[in-house]
């Protein structure tokens, strides 16, 4: 039994699935049209339609299959999701005469989606499509100062619509309003880390069968996660490892060992950073950074296959984040590659094992410590695949490696003593390709500058950059421009996600 949420190009989406799952409900996300037959085969018990970029009354847009909502469960639409269904049931929908976006009070509220909810109700608006005729059975349940259709209800058909966004955090009490949606729908909320876990042991060991599998591993908490269940799954027809790139952060290499060998995976470590270097040479290009990293991490995987096989299985951690930056959802913007979604090759020697792909980093990090994996790597902040050659803003050099390696530990070790690792939900360094004047005792200097960015988040969909004291930032920058000659300039970013990315490319 589930929710079963249709996804119309929001970038929100996967926050309705969050959201579900935190309440103990479990929810799957499925393509916008996909056919009645696929939907039944999750057995719903309640139906969302999301949010979306298009307008309902262009010809091209997206719309559920038919007889999809014809079926006997309650239904939540959400902004593009309220107004087709109010649409499909004969109100009218028309451009709003002014775009609501942000946050915004409701007037009144009520009906059975705002039961027990009290006091202020602040909701977060993002559209400029308005209802502006109810159809048949329905009523107005809620209200704005600019949306006087801001949410609907019909009782008797047990379909509901908001025209906010229940799922963010900037619509505080949305959580009790999609509690009450559950508690029309009657799902069993049982959803939970122990239960998660017994449905991914049970899902590898199905795929898997008496395949061997390898297993790449970074040293985050996603893939020290993924070695940890995939061991407790299929034992000893897993082989871990560890590819140095090259381009991990200062003496990371040995802390990965050291973290996981007495985990009891058994991990193979190689040394491939001259190979991957070697293919960065003269790309610039973002993007091409990604897919040229995904496809030597491949080639260095076949050949230890080749050495510790054959093998019938690679696993990846690929996380919904992942997923849906590399436009793994229908409509969604791609917003950038990521080596283990969109820079495989086509000629992959592997079947793919992706047991995380559904899950956000904090249901990760809750699997891990049901696991056992330490607090020192499971609490660890994220850590990109293509490693600082990301963080390396154009060309990557062994020499630009180098400053930012040492760049980084200082800023990390620095957040570390000043307890101030835990605020952050990730911190990391830039060297950025500008270069720029200054002066170091009487000489004049022409050298980079770095860029040191911490944010705080809860779901890694959005997020605020930290704000961190300004003494400690000054100290930083003192330790940083001292200690690394080549750098005379340190920035803080202050851009919050979006409208930029954590990562700078």
């Amino acid at each position: 039994m589930s929710v079963v949420i249709l996804d119309f190009g929001s970038q929100f989406t996967r926050l309705i699935a969050r959201r579900f799952r935190e309440l103990g409900a479990y929810s799957v996300i499925l393509p916008g049209n996909t056919p009645l037959s696929r939907i039944l085969q999750e057995a719903p018990q309640g139906l969302v339609l999301s949010g979306g970029p298009s307008s309902v009354y262009d010809e091209a847009a997206p719309r559920p299959a038919e007889g999809v909502l014809d079926l006997d469960v309650p239904v939540l639409g959400i902004c593009y999701g309220m107004q087709f269904l109010a649409q499909q049931a004969g109100g009218n929908v028309k451009r709003a005469g002014k775009r609501e976006y942000g946050k915004a009070d409701l007037t009144r509220y009520g009906g059975q989606l705002f039961a027990g909810i009290q006091g202020e109700f602040v909701a977060w608006m993002s559209h400029s499509d308005s209802v502006t005729a109810l159809p048949e059975g329905y009523q107005v349940v809620a209200e704005t100062e600019d949306t006087p259709v801001t949410a609907i209800e019909n009782p008797e058909t047990r379909r509901y619509g908001v025209q906010f966004h229940p799922e963010v955090v900037h619509t505080p009490k949305g959580g009790q309003l999609l509690a009450n949606f559950l508690e029309q729908c009657g799902v069993t909320r049982d959803w939970n880390p122990e239960h998660i876990v017994e449905e991914l042991i049970e899902q590898v060991r199905a795929q898997v069968g008496s395949g061997k599998v390898l297993l790449g591993i970074s040293g985050g908490v996603d893939s020290s996660t993924l070695g940890l269940l995939l061991a407790r799954a299929v034992g000893d027809q897993l082989t871990a490892v560890f590819i140095d790139h090259g381009l991990l952060r200062l003496g990371e290499r040995e802390q990965v060992e050291a973290a996981l060998k007495p985990l009891g995976v058994h991990l193979v470590t190689v040394d491939a950073s001259e190979e991957f270097l070697g293919a960065l040479q003269g790309i610039s290009d973002p993007e091409q950074k990604r897919k040229v990293i995904g496809r030597e991490f491949i080639r260095a995987f076949e050949r230890e296959a080749r050495k510790y096989g054959p093998f019938d299985f690679l696993a990846q951690g690929t996380l919904y984040p992942d997923v849906i930056e590399s436009a793994g959802g229908e409509g969604a913007a791609n917003i950038k590659s990521h080596h283990n979604v969109g820079g495989l090759p086509d000629d992959l020697a592997f079947s793919l094992v992706e047991p995380f792909r559904t899950l956000f980093k904090d249901e990760v990090r809750e699997i891990a410590r049901l696991l056992g994996l330490p607090d020192a790597v499971r609490t660890r902040h994220p850590f990109p695949g293509p490693g600082l050659a990301i963080r390396v803003l154009g060309e990557v050099t062994p020499e630009k490696l180098d400053i930012l390696k040492r760049v980084d530990d200082i800023f990390i070790s620095g957040l570390r003593e000043f307890d101030l690792y835990d605020r952050c939900s990730q911190a990391l360094a830039v060297l950025t390709h500008i270069q720029s004047v200054g002066v170091m005792g009487d000489e004049r200097t022409y050298s980079f500058t770095a860029a040191l960015r911490a944010v705080s988040t809860d779901d890694f969909m959005t997020a605020e950059w930290a704000r961190l004291p300004h003494e400690f930032l000054a100290t930083m920058s003192n330790r940083i421009v001292n200690q690394v000659h080549e750098i005379n300039r340190v920035v803080y970013d202050i851009t919050g996600k979006p409208p930029a990315t954590i990562e700078w490319e």
